[in-house]
């Protein structure tokens, strides 16, 4: 990985034609902010010496404490390719500080670094691969988005069935030109829905890539006339969109989840990484699925997972172990996550249950072998099967119960994130809906 000094960035910036930088930060919901500077300002943005109000960002602070700067990493310096070629257009991601030049503990990318620094005092490094999904949507006449698709196409279907197919091209184009690997594109099994898979990186380097990944397909998609939306379930009777997280963890320049000698090839280690997810994913839930419309997605008869169990190459469960024909390809794979999550605090969160599995030891109960949908209720039951939360209010009810994944979030988070999240189930619950109306208007 290279690592730029201070003389790359501002040579990078003279030599490209660079017009315009883009210091970005994400809120404690996963939405990208930014502070834009001239080339004028770069050496004094370079010094973490750009300051902002802290208090106008929801979560963060109270307006007498609001001054807040901003400290670029350097190795995120990247130039838009949707910008204009003269005059260009650059980003870097930034960590936030507080006045006393401390880490601001509100900021989601220093809980995961936070996170890391931990795993790394036991010599792990964590590997994160996602798949990420999302909806490309018509416009009205205005350019507002809407739900509107005129497509019929499924799962791997191309053009002209996939009317999308040009805009995805273009944007899988867009991010190999700002260095992501792409493995693989296609048709979801929706309609209108899309899934691009970039290559693992490790874990601060993959939240950072979800982010820019989710400003490029939106930007590319405008471009085409389209809306990208990461809403989890924007349309009912069809599968949602998921961001599964693909894990593999690494000591001494080995996968400590490959067993060779084991029929799964999954390691001890790897047991207790999910036993340790599986411990906590209750508590999890609210961050890796952290909206009411998250709960949509998380029904029986659709492809998104409902019970806590495990199995190998089965997606039926929660966490599966896909087939993998080397011991460096052995990974976890945890299909609950959905995109509307803060890949930072999603990461974060997995990666201490996963340690915690690992450090106290937590064996997972026995593999799924069969369709884990296709049991009863009193069949679950009996092999201990518990359900994820079927609702936000029930996913943060779990969040507050569960200390540790509390103390991994930080004070400061959780108790802004528990309060908005209970003010957005409140106004949820007040409205009426349009399905209320059509059964109980003509009968009640």
């Amino acid at each position: 990985m290279s690592h730029n000094t201070v003389k790359d960035i501002v040579n990078m910036v003279r030599d490209e034609d660079v017009a315009f930088i883009r210091l970005q930060f994400t809120d404690i919901f996963g939405t990208l902010k930014n502070v834009a500077i001239t080339p004028s300002q770069l050496l004094k943005a370079l010094s973490g010496k750009v300051m902002f109000d802290g208090s106008s960002i929801e979560g963060f602070v109270r307006v007498e404490e609001s001054d807040m700067f901003l400290v670029p990493d350097l190795d995120t310096f990247a130039i838009f390719p949707w910008r204009p070629q003269q005059g260009k257009v650059a980003r870097m991601i930034c960590d936030v500080f507080k006045t006393d030049k401390t880490p601001f503990e509100g900021d989601p990318r220093y809980i995961l670094r936070k996170v890391i620094a931990d795993a790394g005092m036991d010599g792990y490094t964590l590997n994160v691969g996602t798949e990420c999904e999302f909806f490309l949507f018509q416009t009205d006449d205005e350019a507002n988005p809407t739900t509107d698709t005129n497509e019929q196409a499924g799962y791997f279907d191309l053009g002209p069935i996939d009317f999308g197919e040009n805009a995805r091209r273009d944007i899988v184009l867009t991010l190999e030109e700002m260095g992501f690997e792409i493995e693989t594109s296609h048709h979801e099994g929706a309609p209108a829905q899309h899934e691009i898979d970039f290559h693992y990186d490790e874990a601060l380097k993959t939240a950072d890539n979800i982010m820019t990944f989710k400003l490029a397909v939106r930007t590319i998609a405008r471009q085409h006339g389209l809306h990208a939306t990461f809403m989890p379930k924007p349309k009912a009777g069809v599968d949602g969109s998921g961001m599964h997280l693909n894990f593999s963890l690494h000591k001494d320049g080995r996968n400590v989840f490959a067993d060779a000698e084991d029929p799964s090839k999954l390691s001890e280690e790897g047991r207790y990484f999910i036993g340790g997810i599986m411990k906590h994913i209750k508590g999890m839930s609210a961050v890796l699925n952290p909206i009411v419309n998250s709960y949509k997605r998380l029904i029986p008869g659709y492809e998104a997972p409902v019970y806590i169990s495990w199995g190998t190459q089965n997606r039926t469960p929660l966490i599966r172990i896909p087939y993998a024909d080397a011991e460096e390809g052995r990974r976890i794979e945890l299909r609950s996550p959905d995109p509307a999550a803060n890949p930072y605090l999603a990461l974060a969160v997995c990666l201490s249950a996963g340690l915690d599995g690992i450090r106290n030891k937590i064996m997972p109960p026995a593999p799924i072998t069969g369709n884990i949908t296709k049991l009863s209720d009193s069949e679950r039951s009996a092999m201990g099967i518990e359900q994820l939360p079927g609702t936000l209010i029930e996913a943060i009810s779990e969040f507050e119960k569960d200390e540790f994944v509390r103390n991994v979030i930080g004070e400061h988070i959780s108790n802004r994130y528990v309060e908005a999240r209970k003010r957005e189930w409140a106004q949820y619950t007040a409205q009426i809906s349009k399905w209320e109306i059509e059964q109980y208007l003509n009968k009640i």
